[in-house]
């Protein structure tokens, strides 16, 4: 097989030297133009190609962003997208890791990305993490890190989410209009910011509509349709079974709706059921889920743009956390009296 051509290749056959050739090929005014046309002249015939590892060294950058995400769901893959999309037209490259929501992962991941001499590193935390130590290594050697969608509390760094909070009021009103009066909740982990807001938005509901908090209908699982199915055949096992279920996640919703099957209870009408995030799968079961979705590419897109800025302008853009809206779409699994899908605007 024969060898790629090199620089120096390239100088032994037009007797000039390599530190010319490279001159020349980056443009260098001290070249004179017949030489910088030869070099170029050359480069086509040979088809050669800079060594891009070599120069990225040389300039202390290699023009690839470190993407770290629990997991490739819908949701997350649809953010990726999003991400990859602003780093194309601005010429990075995305390297996407997987946590698998380990915390143990999630170090080793953000350590081989680091080896990896990635320019800067865009963030969603797994469900684990609770110590953010391996994140502030990245902060004291300066390197650009943009956190999304799973915001830490207690750390600072610039960052993009939805409005938790506002998304888990909406679907909580809505069941307690559809006239739900004992509404349970799927939580997630209770270390996650977006699970405490969303059941803070699940709270906020029910304290505006005079409906008593109670703790038993608030069950905290992993973002798992297994955990969430087993955890809603706990709440149908109670006395005085929920008359509707709130799941913080799609996944959830699907988990709980099998639970509700098994006990051969109809939905709407039994009970009713609301998830998060508005996956395709919701629209495709039945009864369809009523859900609330998130701008996920979009959401990616502002990481994306996010993380840009802060490679030319860290300064500014520190602390600095963008805040999406959330919309309600409503479906059969919701509605008593009406098999209707509706659209909450």
């Amino acid at each position: 097989m024969n060898k790629p051509p090199t620089i120096k290749d390239i100088a032994r056959r037009l007797n000039i030297s390599i530190s010319t050739v490279s001159r020349a090929l980056r443009n260098a005014s001290d070249v004179n133009a017949d030489t910088k046309k030869a070099v170029m002249l050359l480069v086509d015939e040979l088809n050669y190609q800079p060594n891009k590892l070599a120069l990225s060294l040389r300039q202390q950058q290699t023009h690839t962003i470190g993407v770290i995400v629990p997991n490739l769901d819908y949701v997350l893959a649809t953010m990726v997208k999003g991400i990859d999309e602003v780093a194309l037209e601005a010429g990075y490259t995305v390297m996407v890791c997987q946590s698998n929501e380990s915390f143990g992962r999630e170090i080793v991941n953000t350590r081989r990305l680091m080896e990896s001499l990635v320019d800067g590193f865009i963030i969603s935390v797994s469900s684990e993490t609770k110590i953010y130590d391996h994140f502030k290594k990245i902060q004291e050697k300066e390197t650009p890190m943009v956190m999304f969608d799973r915001l830490m509390p207690d750390f600072t760094a610039p960052g993009v989410r939805i409005d938790n909070e506002d998304g888990g009021f909406q679907a909580t009103e809505h069941l307690v209009q559809q006239g739900y009066k004992r509404i349970a909740i799927l939580a997630g982990p209770p270390n996650l910011g977006i699970s405490n807001n969303r059941l803070e938005g699940y709270l906020s509901a029910l304290k505006k509509y005079k409906i008593k908090k109670d703790n038993d209908l608030i069950i905290h699982c992993d973002f798992n349709q297994d955990y969430a199915f087993f955890a809603t055949e706990e709440l149908l096992s109670m006395k005085k079974r929920p008359d509707a279920i709130f799941a913080i996640s799609d996944r959830m919703a699907i988990g709980a709706m099998l639970a509700i099957k098994k006990r051969s209870l109809s939905i709407p009408q039994d009970i009713g059921l609301v998830g998060f995030n508005n996956e395709p799968v919701v629209s495709l079961v039945t009864p369809a889920i009523s859900s609330v979705e998130q701008p996920s590419f979009e959401m990616g897109k502002v990481a994306g743009k996010m993380f840009i800025e802060t490679m030319h302008d860290g300064e500014s853009m520190k602390g600095v956390v963008q805040v999406l809206k959330t919309k309600l779409f409503v479906r059969e699994s919701s509605l008593r009296n009406s098999v209707t899908t509706v659209t909450k605007k």
